[in-house]
């Protein structure tokens, strides 16, 4: 009995590594392909969904960001261009709510340029922000 044992345990050790390495070899192909995703992603340029360049050397310092983050929703449009002058970019208007058309203006950070910060205002009014990563 002991040696059959053995023998079925040895003809199932050989299926195991066979099967080990296709999904090597699977995992492999499938990395290729993402890195090429990657790279692809990492060459867009900073313009991708701009509508109008405003001010091509436009950039957000970490300063700057963080004041902008005290800043309430519905506050006014002016209180926000008292910290960041005028934007990189701005984006297609979009409408967020019924009835209510928005506006979005996009600086790069200066400390990671392929991160921008994307203002929303509706009417006059501060509307909030989202961080877009490239």
């Amino acid at each position: 009995m002991v040696s059959s044992q053995s023998s079925s345990h040895l003809s199932v050790t050989p299926l195991i590594a066979g099967g080990l390495v296709f999904a090597t070899v699977g995992l492999l192909f499938d990395f290729q392909g993402m890195r090429s995703w990657l790279q692809e992603s990492a060459t867009s340029t900073t313009t991708e969904g701009c509508e109008t360049i405003v001010q091509a050397n436009a950039q957000l310092s970490r300063e700057q960001l963080a004041q902008l983050l005290t800043i309430p929703e519905r506050d006014a449009k002016e209180r926000v261009r008292q910290i960041v002058s005028a934007p990189y970019c701005r984006l297609p208007e979009l409408t967020v709510r019924s009835g209510v058309v928005a506006e979005r203006e996009a600086y790069p950070l200066a400390f990671d340029p392929k991160t921008r910060l994307v203002i929303l205002y509706e009417k006059d009014e501060y509307a909030g922000y989202r961080f877009s990563f490239e």
